[in-house]
């Protein structure tokens, strides 16, 4: 993997790393097109932490959010997610039993 490979994987695990954003991106997979305000309802937190959590979703590219009169229609982009995917598929046990372990420290 590249190192902008790299950035992403790491931009998009960061923006994932807390509970409620996951809970957004199930609500959100659950109900395709939810609203700013239902998103508020079903998660049970202030509207303005929702809306930081919102932010760094979106910022991220996971999910996006298009304007509909005074509300926000917020949905996923699942094919941000594709690299991350990939990376955490790659991480599999070796076919061999063999593990490489580090040689110990020698005494000083």
């Amino acid at each position: 993997m590249s190192d902008t490979t790299d950035r992403k994987v790491a931009d998009l695990a960061k923006a994932l790393a807390h509970p409620a954003r996951l809970r957004i991106l199930r609500l959100l997979l659950a109900t395709p097109g939810c609203i700013g305000g239902d998103i508020v309802d079903a998660v049970g937190l202030a509207q303005s932490t929702v809306s930081e959590h919102l932010r760094i979703l979106k910022a991220a590219g996971v999910i996006s959010g298009e304007i509909s009169g005074p509300r926000v229609c917020y949905a996923l982009n699942p094919e941000a997610l594709s690299v991350l995917a990939e990376f955490v598929a790659s991480l599999k046990v070796p076919d061999s039993a063999d593990c490489c372990i580090p040689n110990p420290k020698a005494a000083t």
